[in-house]
């Protein structure tokens, strides 16, 4: 299966495999446009906002993604995984 193509509005593209957390693909591919904390959902400064593409989300925490905010497409990039192509942006 071909690697799902995440784009960073303004700034990265890189592929991320199947199953893979779009945070470790960011990573791998040498690119740094995400901030990159805990990686375990806890921490938010990897928080992204889903801008189009399928995803599904891991466990979060609330405290640094509530539920109108999940509603919106915000998201903690280490608890993304893309289901196809993907574009986000990087949100402070």
């Amino acid at each position: 299966m071909r690697p799902h193509l995440v784009e960073i509005v303004g700034g990265s593209a890189f592929p991320c495999p199947d199953g893979e957390r779009v945070l470790v693909a960011m990573e791998r591919s040498g690119a740094s446009d995400i901030g990159v904390g805990c990686r375990g959902g806890g921490c938010g400064i990897c928080r992204v906002r889903v801008i189009e593409g399928a995803h599904r989300l891991g466990k979060m925490s609330k405290a640094h993604v509530s539920d109108a905010e999940l509603q919106a497409g915000y998201a903690l990039a280490c608890r993304l995984y893309p289901l196809g192509r993907l574009t986000i942006e990087v949100v402070e």
